[in-house]
């Protein structure tokens, strides 16, 4: 190792893995924000929303698998056109719309926190 590989990795840091519980609060932000949904959009948007983060197959299927055992989310078979077999959706229960709404706002917390440590990184990585 070299210092600039140190210097390196503060001006181009490794994406971020969410964890289940992050990963959770990031899902049904974007339920509740954008409604109906399905994993590999999930994927998608965290990927092109906050390029700092990812979320991987197994931690996102554990965390809607969370979500529909606690009765959360639901989750629906839609057909789409030019799609040979059906999407596996989900959406937030209108019953559980007030949670999903309080858990989501904890990304929101996460995601800016996160930002301000990026800020300070990148600050004083130029320096």
């Amino acid at each position: 190792m070299k210092f600039e590989d140190i210097y390196q990795f503060f001006r181009q840091p490794p994406p971020i893995y969410l964890s289940k519980e992050v990963a959770v609060c990031y899902v049904l932000n974007v339920l509740v924000e954008s409604g109906d949904s399905y994993g590999t959009a999930l994927i998608q948007s965290i990927e092109t929303e906050h390029p700092l983060y990812r979320l991987s197959d197994t931690v996102l299927y554990n965390a809607l698998k969370f979500l529909e055992d606690e009765h959360m989310i639901t989750g629906y078979w839609k057909k789409v056109e030019g799609r040979g077999r059906p999407r596996r959706m989900y959406q937030v229960r209108a019953e559980k719309m007030t949670q999903a709404k309080e858990l989501a706002s904890l990304w929101i917390q996460y995601v800016n926190d996160e930002s301000t440590f990026e800020k300070s990184a990148k600050s004083r990585a130029s320096v």
